[in-house]
């Protein structure tokens, strides 16, 4: 089930990416890394890997980089951050 949650949040970040959201170049592209990060993280998901570590930093920089300036983004981005925590990530 976290997996399907995980799912469906990056559909959301991914969504909010697509949109007229006033982001800058830099901002988009540091969002869409973030997506495809977690994207690899789910496809090997039963391998053992030590960079879990650096992707729920990224996560956590990104949340409160734009906590100010796009909050729904950054909602987003904490619910994946949760998510990938319950999933023992």
């Amino acid at each position: 089930m976290p997996e399907h949650d995980l799912q469906s949040q990056l559909a959301e970040l991914r969504s909010q990416l697509a949109s007229d959201a006033p982001l800058t170049e830099e901002e988009r592209a540091s969002l869409q890394l973030i997506a495809q990060d977690i994207e690899l993280r789910l496809a090997n998901q039963g391998v053992v890997d030590h960079q879990n570590d650096s992707l729920v930093d990224g996560v956590n920089l990104a949340v409160e980089r734009f906590e100010v300036s796009h909050p729904n983004t950054a909602m987003t981005l904490r619910n994946i951050m949760q998510t990938l925590a319950n999933m023992g990530i």
